[in-house]
């Protein structure tokens, strides 16, 4: 894996931000991409303080499919072809039941967490198919397993994502590329509001979900990790 190019979408903060540096960390050469420049911006200067300077800041918004072709453009000439593909970035609504929820919302949503990996994946396969090798992990989540009330958008994106996963898997499995769902559970970033009901102490932290995707990348040539669910040990919804 050391020197391999890595290219994780949401890398301004959140889970993003921590698959980045454990990646960089571990010997990638990474292409940290967001829409912030000023997260994107602090995801790099932590890197550097962890001890992975050269983390290249790609600004773009994942729903722009145009952004996302110039993105990979500018990787590959910077850094090499793409090896390895985190496809993290991704969009909730406020939870609320199906008729109070926008028809906007429902196409942030679907574009942001199922349509853009998709996109991104059908960009950087070619790549992978000639070589023979790479790695496309797509964070889901939970909610990708089993709907929850006044989820149905995120849900619906999230399943989507997770057959977008088996069905890709079996078209490349033989080629040598490995693809691959992250499920998580409650984690500790902005996408979760403060809520009264949860107790935040429990939460998975957005390290735990960068372990689960280093240790994908870095499994045996003979083996690929198709589904990984990671839930909190101790149930936050109990009091």
């Amino acid at each position: 894996m050391r020197h391999e190019v890595a290219l994780v979408t949401g890398a301004g903060r959140g889970i993003g931000r921590a698959i980045a540096i454990r990646l960089a960390t571990s010997g990638c050469r990474v292409a940290a991409l967001a829409r912030t420049e000023r997260e994107l911006a602090q995801t790099v200067e932590q890197a550097a303080a962890a001890g992975a300077p050269d983390v290249l800041a790609v600004c773009a918004d994942v729903t722009r499919d145009a952004e996302l072709e110039q993105a990979v453009q500018v990787i590959i000439e910077r850094l090499g072809r793409i090896a390895i593909l985190i496809n993290n970035a991704g969009y909730a609504p406020p939870r609320a039941s199906l008729l109070k929820t926008s028809l906007a919302d429902w196409d942030r949503t679907l574009h942001t967490c199922l349509r853009a990996p998709m996109v991104l994946t059908r960009l950087v396969l070619p790549d992978m198919l000639a070589h023979g090798s790479g790695a496309i992990v797509n964070i889901a989540s939970i909610a990708g397993k089993r709907g929850r009330h006044g989820e149905a958008a995120y849900a619906a994106a999230k399943f989507g994502l997770l057959g977008f996963t088996q069905s890709l898997y079996e078209e490349v499995r033989n080629h040598g590329i490995k693809v691959a769902a992250v499920c998580p559970g409650y984690v500790d970033t902005d996408m979760i509001p403060p809520n009264k009901h949860v107790d935040r102490a429990k939460f998975l932290q957005p390290d735990d979900i960068a372990d689960a995707v280093l240790q994908i990348v870095t499994s045996p040539v003979r083996a690929c990790p198709l589904e990984v669910v990671i839930e909190p040990q101790f149930d936050p919804e109990l009091a």
